[in-house]
């Protein structure tokens, strides 16, 4: 059975994507109640300004609205729903043909795209971009969605695949956890504790 493949309009042209979870049974101590999971999407698309300078990126960074949904509705699948989703990032890795800017536009692409789906939760999307070649491993910030200043939510997420991005490409990629580090004890804001309801509190 053939599955079929997206398509994002003439500005994103993809190329493959990838789907990763990594799952954390313990941490040297007690085993959890429940493992924590952490779920990694990737895209890598055609890099439409590879090579060349480009004023106006306002369109490119509309068009991936669209992907970036794509990819959030993948991790809420993969993580069993909005509900367990305790957790987000999200990052790019831009190939060398391109400019840290090329990336940069998955910050309101990206980060509009996951707050669509989750259900508009308030805490900034953290992220990290860079500019690499093919096989390039990126660490990306994850914390808490609704409060960025939960200390037991702050973590990160490994992202990459081993032949992307292309010199003309950019890999996009969105991550979602279903709790915080293992054997917090380091004290801080809980999940319980959100109260004020402004993204940081």
């Amino acid at each position: 059975m053939s599955v079929p493949v997206p398509e994002f309009g003439p500005l994103v042209r993809l190329r493959k994507t990838s789907v990763t979870v990594e799952t954390t049974l313990h941490e040297g101590g007690p085993v959890p109640e429940r493992p924590l999971r952490t779920a990694v999407a990737c895209a890598v698309v055609a890099n439409p300004y590879a090579g060349r300078y480009e004023e106006n990126l306002l369109p490119f960074m509309a068009a991936l609205r669209e992907l970036g949904s794509y990819l959030a509705s993948e991790l809420v699948a993969v993580l069993g729903g909005v509900e367990r989703v305790q957790t987000y990032g999200k990052g790019a890795i831009v190939g060398v043909d391109g400019e840290l800017e090329h990336g940069a536009v998955w910050h309101e692409a990206g980060g509009w795209a996951m707050r669509t789906v989750l259900g508009e939760p308030k805490a900034m999307v953290p992220s990290a971009k860079l500019v690499a070649a093919a096989g390039t491993r990126l660490v990306v910030p994850m914390h808490n969605i609704h409060a960025a200043y939960v200390r037991s939510d702050y973590t990160t997420a490994e992202l990459g695949i081993h032949d992307a991005p292309r010199p003309a490409e950019i890999l996009f990629a969105l991550t979602m956890g279903d709790g915080g580090r293992i054997h917090e004890r380091l004290g801080g804001l809980t999940r319980e504790a959100i109260s004020v309801h402004d993204g940081q509190r």
